[in-house]
């Protein structure tokens, strides 16, 4: 069954995207808009998030918006939200997995590591609150499987990540009595353009296929099935978990 096919019935439903263009941003922008929501995403790759927009067909009434934005800068990123008006979802995807020498990485590197992969999600949600307390909603983290496992050469990442899970369990306690849900999405090794391209020799491929219990490639489009069903009220129960798909390695 393709996206297209499912019903999460999402129509009228107003969704935030963070780092939208490319990868699995860009498959999770496809499948609300798919699923008949409005659609908001925003990125630092103007030509990309442009060149989505134009890829996808919508009928008439359906919104959906694209605003090129540097995640780090905290100011631009809440008004950006602020300023939606109303917001039923927050999904924030954006992240980057630069790899850094343990014993040599510099303290600006640690800290753009951190601007990029934990900060943006704490600061995006905390101006998504007063939309979201309207009527209820959704919060929706990306964690990585690194959290739990590490990684070598990406302490930086692996500590923002993790951070990302305890924020999870820590929100949703703070806007649980608002009806916020609060979950995070903890995918293992995707196969994105930009990891596909920068990452995986086939002696790589190989090692990950030894290490998951379901030997096959994960994609972006598993991921936003994943992203659809906690979004939706098929769900209205789960909060605070971090919800693991790697195909059994973790």
């Amino acid at each position: 069954m393709t996206i297209s096919q499912l019903n999460y019935q999402l129509g009228g439903r107003h969704v935030f995207i963070t780092g939208g263009a490319t990868g699995i941003g860009a498959a999770l922008v496809t499948a609300f808009v798919e699923q008949g929501a409005d659609v908001t995403f925003v990125d630092i790759n103007k030509n990309a998030g442009e060149a989505l927009i134009k890829t996808l067909q919508l009928p008439p009434g359906q919104k959906l918006e694209f605003a090129q934005l540097d995640v780090t800068d905290t100011k631009a990123l809440q008004e950006s939200i602020a300023g939606l008006g109303k917001l039923d979802v927050l999904i924030n995807n954006v992240g980057n997995d630069a790899r850094y020498d343990s014993e040599s990485i510099s303290e600006s590197q640690w800290l753009e590591c951190m601007s990029i992969n934990l900060h943006p999600a704490f600061f995006a949600s905390q101006a998504a609150v007063p939309l979201l307390k309207v009527q209820g909603g959704v919060i929706l983290n990306f964690c990585s499987n690194m959290a739990y496992l590490g990684e070598r050469n990406m302490a930086a990442y692996v500590t923002a990540k993790a951070g990302i899970a305890g924020m999870t369990k820590a929100l949703a306690r703070d806007f649980g009595a608002d009806d916020i849900r609060v979950n995070a999405i903890v995918p293992g090794w995707v196969a994105t353009e930009r990891q596909l391209q920068q990452w995986l020799s086939p002696q790589h491929e190989q090692q990950l296929m030894e290490m998951v219990a379901i030997p096959k490639r994960i994609t972006p489009e598993d991921i936003s099935r994943l992203a659809l069903f906690l979004a939706s009220d098929d769900s209205g129960f789960i909060t605070g978990q971090c919800m693991v798909i790697d195909g059994g390695r973790v």
